[in-house]
């Protein structure tokens, strides 16, 4: 494991500060310090960026960003008990480490007053990812607050992130994902990476704005994707039946026969805006 700081192995701050991982948090600590080098990379240049990061743990991830030159990390973690490490860590590098304790889902971001550019980077709890991935995806405004995401999640969960049409991973996250970002996943890590090892793979995935996404209504976009994919193996003009069915994809000029999957993020953008 190669050095990144002065500060003490992370299997140390944990058996110091007994922080065993708690299943309810979704918390599965990563501690290969190497890893966490790799997650903070992904996201790029942070020299002049303020990182927001959400369930810290025992900070690895937190001390791969400082010590890869992040101007400012701010770390929100939900578990007091991992409050003292990352006081430790702060003390190590002085006025660049903010940590709020409190629930991310429950965090306005937008509201912070944080100076830019913000990038996040974080190993998401595997049980409110996804809709943390949602909450910064639907800003109040756009381009969003964030350059950048930099996100580890359960690969099936990854995969959904990026499918396109004709994938057997796509629907309405990959749609979302696909209207507003460009996204890719950037590297697997196996359970073993973890402690305690998940019962599954996990990845990172690399999020960037999209500058003009298609005009569109989210709501409306929201409502097409629900109803089409809810009753994905039918043809759209059974599943999109409550919505208009066969006249609103001839409206659309897309065939009736067609299934969900098949259909590209701008065509379910051209059914939203026929609503």
């Amino acid at each position: 494991m190669a050095a990144l700081d002065g500060l003490p192995p992370l299997r140390d701050v944990i058996q110091r500060h007994g922080l065993d991982a708690k299943k309810a948090l979704g918390q599965n600590f990563l501690l290969d310090l190497n890893i966490t080098q790799k997650v903070a990379r992904t996201a790029g240049d942070l020299t002049d960026a303020t990182v927001l990061e959400v369930g810290p743990g025992p900070g690895g991830l937190t001390r791969a960003l400082l010590a890869l030159g992040a101007k400012k990390v701010i770390a929100v973690e939900r578990d007091s008990r991992c409050l003292p490490a990352l006081a430790e860590i702060s003390d190590y590098y002085p006025g660049r480490l903010e940590v709020m304790e409190g629930d991310a889902l429950k965090v306005d971001f937008e509201t912070l007053g944080i100076e830019g550019p913000i990038k996040i980077v974080a190993n998401l709890p595997y049980n409110v990812g996804t809709q943390l991935l949602i909450n910064w995806l639907t800003p109040r405004q756009w381009p969003p607050f964030w350059q950048s995401l930099t996100l580890m999640f359960q690969k099936e969960v990854g995969e959904r992130i990026v499918a396109q049409e004709n994938d057997d991973h796509y629907g309405r996250l990959g749609v979302l994902c696909g209207w507003l970002t460009q996204a890719h996943m950037a590297f697997d890590l196996s359970p073993q990476a973890f402690t305690p090892p998940p019962k599954v793979t996990s990845t990172v995935v690399h999020l960037t704005p999209r500058a003009a996404p298609l005009p569109c209504d989210l709501a409306k976009l929201e409502k097409v994707t629900q109803t089409a994919f809810g009753q994905r193996r039918k043809m759209l003009r059974a599943s999109l039946k409550p919505l208009g069915g066969e006249a609103l994809l001839n409206k659309a000029d897309i065939d009736p026969s067609r299934r969900a999957e098949t259909l590209s993020v701008d065509e379910f953008c051209r059914i939203a805006n026929l609503l």
